[in-house]
């Protein structure tokens, strides 16, 4: 049976998008594959077709819940049923059934976290892993050096699992990220298939505003404007309540706020009511997007703009998805940058709160790891950074804690300078006068493109394509509560 039968008969395809066909060949051949999709590309079929073709199971370690629940519930729409997340929303019953019977299912979907537990990581021992597969693989890097560390030991751990062929699937990423991806899962003789981050079908366009209250009166001028669906994205949750909020009394009531601080059964739902179009904008930090398959988004808007070129490119990436034009536009004021530089320093501690904890560390009173951190004001994030580098010392730390605070601190230091440097790229790139896009595609180390239309603010790009020819109805959209019911749980109609 070849691939073009198997993506007739279970996915329903006459032709695949470009690059998959290459991936999936290469990725049945048995080699370690590396692959930059655009968002929307169809990077997903490029695991689960080779699925029907392997013997053993497909094993996708993926960053986000709702990422992770989304792919599920489209594997199971499609008829497939042996697909399994290892996750919080299974039971203590409902995981241990499932560890005892993994060799029934053919996709087992995992987070890095999860990985660590001794009993999941026995249990997919047992089974034939055929294909190792990270999704959001730039997360590595972007996300493996700072907060979610365990992303860093998915080399060692698919080489404890039996060194299955490796595909690592991506949307966005800097040559030196997919250095990092390469190096991070132990990849040999890569097979790379990397296709530009420039979205030809999504416009470009930064405003100034001259205060917050200018920037917030233009978001509603947007949103009332623009043909929809639209995401904003904020820096962090309140603002995205704030903002939801002050939307509603603006009389755009088809608006919604969403952030990873929320109750899941409250995020599911804003996800399924935006998916069909019951919510007219999201305000959202950039916990959401990725699990949100939406291809008519038509606008992306930026109140806060990210820290990195990155994110940026990800996150405009959500727009557009179906391939028509759609805007991305990000609104900058005084203050911006303060915002960001408070962000970034949040994420580490300092030296004496470091050094607090290492010294409490070093003490035999029963103290545990949580009840140290407490007490000096350390958060979970900051937390799991300093003993990911606490595990990489040569020595003990009771034999020497003043130099394991001066050899953890100088990795704060490096990695804040680093992401500083992140965000004075993008912060050059807000302020440059020339075309966004080759800016973008500058930063990614791409050859310069074609001009177009329908390309940025530098360019002369007009909004008013965008917008609506009438003006939005604000009549009640009915919730059709067994449509969502459905969605939920991945049942078909």
């Amino acid at each position: 049976m070849n691939v073009q039968h198997i993506l007739e008969r279970h996915f329903g395809y006459s032709h695949f998008r470009n690059g998959q066909e290459e991936i999936i060949n290469d990725v049945l051949n048995g080699h370690d594959v590396l692959a930059m999709l655009p968002t929307g590309g169809g990077k997903s079929l490029c695991y689960q077709l080779p699925a029907y073709l392997l013997e053993g199971r497909v094993l996708i370690i993926s960053p986000l819940l709702s990422l992770m629940e989304d792919q599920i519930q489209q594997i199971r729409l499609r008829g497939e049923k042996r697909v399994i997340g290892l996750n919080g929303t299974l039971s203590y019953l409902g995981r241990q059934r499932a560890l005892m019977n993994l060799n029934q299912y053919k996709y087992i979907f995992v987070s890095p976290e999860i990985l660590q537990s001794e009993a999941v990581a026995e249990a997919l021992s047992n089974v034939e892993i055929s294909l190792f597969v990270v999704d959001e693989a730039h997360c590595i890097s972007q996300w493996g050096h700072d907060f979610r560390p365990d992303y860093s030991k998915l080399g060692r751990i698919r080489r404890q699992l039996g060194g299955a062929p490796c595909l690592a699937l991506t949307a966005t990423a800097t040559p030196d990220v997919l250095i990092d991806i390469e190096k991070s899962l132990q990849m040999k003789d890569v097979k790379k298939h990397i296709q530009s981050v420039n979205r030809t079908n999504i416009a470009i366009a930064i405003e100034e505003c001259l205060s917050l209250d200018d920037k917030m009166k233009r978001v509603s001028e947007l949103v009332r404007s623009l043909k929809g669906p639209g995401i904003i994205y904020c820096s962090s949750r309140k603002w995205t309540e704030n903002l939801a909020q002050f939307l509603k009394m603006e009389g755009i009531q088809h608006s919604a706020y969403y952030h990873a601080g929320m109750e899941q059964e409250q995020r599911t739902l804003i996800q399924q009511q935006f998916i069909y179009d019951q919510l007219d904008v999201v305000c959202c930090t950039n916990a959401f997007g990725m699990g949100v398959n939406k291809p008519n988004v038509r606008y992306v808007i930026h109140f806060h703009f990210p820290s990195q070129m990155e994110s940026y490119v990800q996150e405009i990436g959500r727009a557009g998805r179906d391939g028509l034009p759609s805007a991305a536009i990000s609104l900058i004021s005084q203050g911006d940058m303060d915002i960001q530089l408070t962000l970034l320093q949040s994420e580490f501690s300092n030296y004496e709160q470091l050094h607090e904890a290492l010294h409490l560390l070093t003490k035999a009173d029963g103290l545990t790891e949580e009840d140290v951190f407490g007490r000096t004001a350390i958060t979970e994030t900051q937390g799991r950074f300093i003993l990911h580098h606490l595990d990489g010392l040569t020595y003990p730390l009771y034999h020497n804690e003043k130099k394991a605070a001066a050899e953890i601190y100088s990795k704060i230091e490096e990695r804040l300078k680093f992401k500083k440097s992140k965000l004075n790229a993008v912060l050059k790139w807000l302020h440059s006068k020339d075309c966004r896009r080759k800016g973008i595609i500058s930063y990614f180390h791409e050859e310069n493109i074609l001009s177009q239309k329908m390309c940025c603010d530098r360019c002369g790009l007009s909004l008013l394509s965008f917008m609506e020819r009438e003006e939005k109805s604000e009549i009640e959209k009915p919730l059709n509560w067994r449509l969502e019911l459905k969605a939920i749980f991945g049942q078909s109609e």
